[in-house]
């Protein structure tokens, strides 16, 4: 009796199962057609769409990209942009040279660019000028990770040489007079020739020195200045600085001067939303660093200062003028343009340097 029960019980368990089997599997089947009407099948991309991907694109193009990039939105200055470019060139070819194969950016490894700093120490180049390429490299690849192009920059890492401390040349107050003079006594000694001088070019590069001086310009700040941008009765100039940033710098009496006499002597004044300084009195073209720089080194070989100072020391002796004198670090910063307060005090180490040696020589028991 038991053994026919446990028989009949099997039978019913079994059918049961199957009956649960295929009600399982018509259900699997309606839910599958769901689905697909849901989410429709993602079709797999074509050979066409893969190259045409951001990540697929040929790695040569993107030092191009980079340098558009560099002008079109971060308005670097022609020097940086130039810099950078060279940068770039002179890694792809090391790099070709080296390894006989081109750059491919996406697949370099730290050790490549650990390899490029010790070529670059074999040819017995300066700190600021390593450092200058790799900050071109390191920048590079910054851009390349914000456009998702590389996941990490190999350049991260990298060991550079420290950089020396050199303290920044200026001028003495009494040498800074004599350069902005110095214009105006060689238009003085030119009137005593039989020569007919024109007298233009004399006050322009008077105003540039007295603009300089008196602002703390950077010499592509003050090359790109406009006349509208002067504010004469508020004694303040709206200045274009790195990086499209804008601030307004103080600007003292006798540069004004000097720049209206400039203008007065000008066959026409400059519109608002013309160059302040003109490259000639014909053609009314803002004019150059180059130019600047130029008439510079002869001004200071006439007073007999070192013909190899930029115009960039100008700036500083403007910086170091103004802290001698008690103006504080931040307002110095904020004038200067300076986005960290660290590249303001080093001209506190000029200071300090000359008072110790002030004390040296003075103190008795120094």
């Amino acid at each position: 009796m038991q053994i026919t029960f446990s028989r009949k019980f099997t039978k019913i368990f079994k059918a049961v199962l199957k009956i649960f089997k295929a009600v399982l599997t018509k259900t699997k089947t309606a839910y599958n057609k769901i689905t697909k009407k849901l989410i429709p099948r993602t079709a797999k991309p074509s050979p066409q769409a893969i190259k045409s991907s951001p990540k697929k694109i040929d790695s040569a193009d993107w030092p191009g990209q980079y340098l558009q990039f560099l002008s079109d939105e971060k308005d670097a200055s022609r020097y940086t942009k130039r810099n950078y470019k060279q940068a770039l060139n002179e890694f792809v070819e090391w790099y070709i040279n080296t390894n006989e194969s081109p750059v491919s950016w996406r697949d370099l490894e730290r050790n490549d660019f650990r390899l490029f700093l010790r070529q670059l120490g074999r040819k017995e180049l300066s700190q600021p000028a390593i450092r200058l390429r790799f900050s071109a490299l390191n920048s590079f690849y910054k851009f390349l990770m914000r456009r998702g192009l590389v996941e990490s920059s190999p350049v991260k890492g990298v060991t550079l040489p420290k950089p020396a401390k050199r303290l920044p040349q200026f001028l003495t107050i009494d040498q800074m007079t004599a350069l902005l003079d110095a214009p105006l006594q060689e238009l003085s000694a030119k009137r005593g020739t039989k020569k007919k001088v024109s007298e233009v070019p004399y006050l322009r590069d008077r105003a540039i020195l007295e603009t300089i001086y008196s602002c703390g310009l950077r010499i592509g700040e003050m090359c790109e200045m406009l006349a509208g941008e002067i504010e004469p009765d508020e004694h303040v100039v709206n200045v274009h600085g790195k990086g499209k940033k804008e601030r307004q710098v103080p600007i003292g009496r006798v540069a004004v001067g000097a720049i209206h006499q400039y203008w007065e002597r000008l066959a026409k004044p400059p519109a608002v939303d013309e160059p302040v300084f003109f490259a000639t009195e014909k053609e009314r073209k803002k004019i150059s660093p180059r130019l600047v720089q130029l008439r510079l080194k002869k001004y200071l070989t006439a007073c007999g200062l070192d013909p190899t100072l930029t115009p960039h020391k100008l700036r500083h002796s403007y910086a170091t003028h103004m802290l001698d004198a008690g103006a504080d670090l931040r307002s110095v910063q904020e004038m200067l343009g300076h986005a960290n307060l660290t590249s303001t005090q080093v001209y506190t180490h000029v200071t300090t340097e000359r008072i110790k040696r002030a004390y040296d020589e003075a103190h008795p028991r120094a």
